[in-house]
């Protein structure tokens, strides 16, 4: 599998997404997961230290076990691990990355994230930590999620001179193009930071396996959704949306999937699209994913998908 750099890391343009890992899955099954994806040359895992109740960096870490080496362990921190809120402080930072670190079973985190920002924390103060851990040798790279425009360049100038911001996870794909509209895209292809799209499928819609007029499988992410949440992905407007999506990939014999990872990794800035799965088998369709599109592909897809991004 091809990789593209995110700072001094080069990562899988494909990424597994560990929330799975303690929540849906247990140790045999995040292992046969895990397993899968280094088997198809995918190394980046993205986790956090509240996935699965803490225990998704633990299932991570038991996983990649002797083959440590081939993975890329990221992680995330500033969620209070009862979801009570936020904490960032600079004592707070240091404290998280070493339990993340004990969790994980390793000597150092290839990409430390902060999760959510703290309005209650200046972000100078978050990141001065975060450069103190790179500096320390605990981890390699620094980045971020959830950040808006003007806080991922804030976070960008409280670097200084020292280790620099080098990513930014956000939701991004044909049916929630915000990214584009709300400048954070525009500020990573200037400051030349790697952006990790995370919810590619669109919690499931841009599988494949969503068909027009049919009813939403059960088992699936979508189908164990609360009501509230359902009632955004299963708009008329989306369904639309799909459908439309879904005709053309089958007018072009192209499967949904491909066409959904393919989209993402078009644009320069995207470095890995972080994809969870449930199965070896998901893992290997996720991997086998990416392909070229053409120009008119492209073209047709922005306008079927234009209005969503507004």
């Amino acid at each position: 599998m091809d990789q593209r750099p995110v700072g001094s890391l080069r990562v899988s343009e494909v990424g597994i997404g560990c929330n799975n890992f303690g929540a849906r899955l247990d140790q045999a099954g995040t292992s046969a997961v895990v397993h899968a994806a280094l088997d198809e040359g995918i190394n980046f895992f993205d986790t956090a230290d509240i996935y699965g109740d803490q225990a998704s960096e633990v299932m991570l870490g038991v996983a990649l076990g002797s083959r440590r080496d081939e993975a890329l362990i990221a992680t995330k921190f500033g969620m209070k691990y009862d979801r009570s809120g936020f904490c960032t402080t600079p004592d707070y930072v240091h404290e998280a990355c070493d339990a993340s670190l004990t969790r994980l079973g390793t000597d150092v985190i290839d990409l430390y994230q902060l999760h959510f920002p703290d309005e209650s924390t200046p972000i100078a103060d978050t990141i001065g930590a975060m450069q103190e851990l790179v500096i320390a040798g605990k981890v390699r790279e620094i980045g971020c999620s959830n950040l808006s425009e003007e806080q991922l360049r804030d976070a960008v100038a409280a670097c200084g001179e020292g280790p620099r911001l080098v990513s930014i996870q956000s939701q991004y794909s044909l049916l929630a193009r915000y990214p584009e509209t709300d400048g954070v895209l525009d500020a990573c292809d200037e400051l030349g930071i790697g952006f990790l799209p995370f919810y590619p499928l669109a919690n499931g819609l841009l599988t494949g396996k969503v068909r027009p007029g049919e009813p939403i499988p059960e088992g699936t992410r979508l189908s164990l959704m609360p009501a509230d949440r359902q009632a955004h992905w299963l708009s008329d407007t989306l369904r639309g949306r799909v459908d439309a999506l879904i005709a053309f990939a089958d007018a072009e014999q192209l499967p949904m999937l491909d066409v959904a990872f393919s989209w993402l990794l078009s644009h320069p800035a995207v470095t890995s699209v972080i994809a969870g799965a449930s199965n070896p088998a998901q893992v290997r369709a996720n991997a086998h994913a990416v392909r070229p599109l053409s120009s008119a592909h492209l073209a047709r897809l922005d306008e079927l998908t234009r209005e969503v991004a507004s």
